[in-house]
């Protein structure tokens, strides 16, 4: 009698605890839902010793994402240094719940996936069109326009491609033509991008949908010479400053200058950046990387951080693990939030700051020779060759000045 007790009480209890559903492996859809309009992009689950893995898929980026916890029938998904994650409840082969910001808890969007899918925005999709080729655009929002460059390559009715503005590329967007309409999306783990189009007659026409509510129209022709004004004018010091002069506390809130030790008769890279911001990660990857090769060389690389929140704690804590996820070997400062406005109330000597990230060269002898704004990643293909290969000729440049006519 006892026994078919404890028999009975066990079934009970396994029938009240709360079932965990795996979570499939493989490739899903997934879908963000922001002004009425549907963002999809791929991405690809993997499991190794009961440790999830995932690669967010935009064209030939894999992002890869190493904190994925499943508890219930739950799924937390952080998306890698951004302080952003999806939350899902797990049915089978679908996933429902939300992208969240946590900065920015109010502006929670539907989110949904589901497994074995790997199209974009249509499975099958046919079209006489060709997006392919080269821009000429301008971009128009409530507040401001600005030029752009895009740049798409066509394969039947699939397409991948970026737009180049003056403060940096959408990076990598993957999409589809249907109906003649081209439709591109791309999802970075905290930027949210849609952008359509139509071509009428020799012009393209479209709209760029970002997040919860920002939208701006967009226009321009094809045009195998597009390109952007000098990205090495856009920023520059007022009038009788030569040298660019900061006091910031670091991650760990020690003070650093640009009269230290560590500066002297070096090369100095300032790199205007933000946790928060894609193309500043990307241009992080490439520092990083260079750093490495390149230290010994007497360079030194300072990035200078505008977060989310005007809190020490937080923002050293996002600087911290972004420095633990890209293996960052140079040295970061907190210098204020990211309101463009504020930030250049911090470096006053600077017109203003255009862009997350911008970054500044400085000579030896301590003053500021060149000043690049934004950044052409890996995403924008030739351009990202050229940005290499400018950024290696200035330092260059700069490690060749004679030091006795510095002195």
């Amino acid at each position: 009698m006892r026994i078919s007790l404890i028999i009975i009480l066990a079934v009970l209890i396994g029938a009240c605890s709360p079932k965990k559903n795996e979570l499939k492996t493989g490739l899903w859809r997934g879908v963000i839902e922001m002004q009425g309009q549907q963002l999809p992009f791929g991405f690809e689950v993997q499991k190794s010793n009961d440790q999830y893995s995932i690669n967010v898929i935009n064209a030939e980026e894999k992002l890869a994402l190493d904190e994925i916890s499943v508890s219930g029938d739950s799924v937390r998904i952080v998306m890698h240094i951004f302080d952003s994650e999806l939350r899902a409840k797990i049915e089978g082969d679908k996933l429902s719940g939300i992208f969240i910001k946590n900065y920015d808890r109010i502006n929670k969007l539907p989110f949904n996936a589901t497994y074995g899918d790997d199209f974009r925005f249509a499975k099958d999709a046919e079209t006489e069109l060709d997006f392919s080729g080269k821009y000429s655009l301008e971009f128009q929002s409530p507040t401001e326009k600005y030029v752009a460059v895009g740049i798409f390559k066509q394969s039947y009715s699939k397409v991948i491609g970026t737009f180049l503005t003056p403060t940096g590329d959408y990076r990598y967007l993957q999409g589809d033509v249907i109906d003649n309409e081209l439709f591109l999306s791309t999802f970075d783990g905290n930027h949210l991008f849609v952008f359509t189009a139509n071509f009428e007659g020799d012009s393209i026409k479209g709209n760029f949908y970002s997040g919860k509510k920002s939208l701006e129209s967009w226009k321009g022709i094809r045009n195998a010479n597009a390109s952007l004004p000098d990205l090495e004018s856009l920023t520059f010091l007022k009038p009788g400053f030569e040298t660019l002069d900061f006091n910031f506390p670091d991650v760990n809130g020690n003070k650093i200058s640009n009269a230290d030790e560590r500066c002297k008769d070096k090369v100095v890279i300032l790199q205007i950046f933000g946790t928060w911001c894609p193309n500043c990660m990307d241009e992080t990857k490439f520092l990083t990387q260079w750093y490495e090769q390149n230290k010994v060389r007497g360079v030194e690389i300072l990035g200078l951080a505008y977060e989310r929140k005007d809190d020490f704690e937080y923002a050293s804590g996002r600087v911290k693990k972004m420095k633990e996820k890209l293996k960052v070997g140079y040295d970061f400062v907190i210098a204020g939030t990211n309101d463009k406005a504020k930030a250049s109330e911090t470096l006053p000597a600077l017109n203003k700051v255009l862009a997350f990230p911008t970054t500044i060269f400085i000579g030896r002898d301590g003053k500021v020779k060149h000043i690049h704004t934004g950044f052409s990643g890996p995403g924008t293909g030739i351009y990202y060759d050229q940005f290499k290969e400018r950024f290696n000729q200035i330092v260059n440049e700069l490690l060749n000045e004679k030091l006795d006519l510095i002195h």
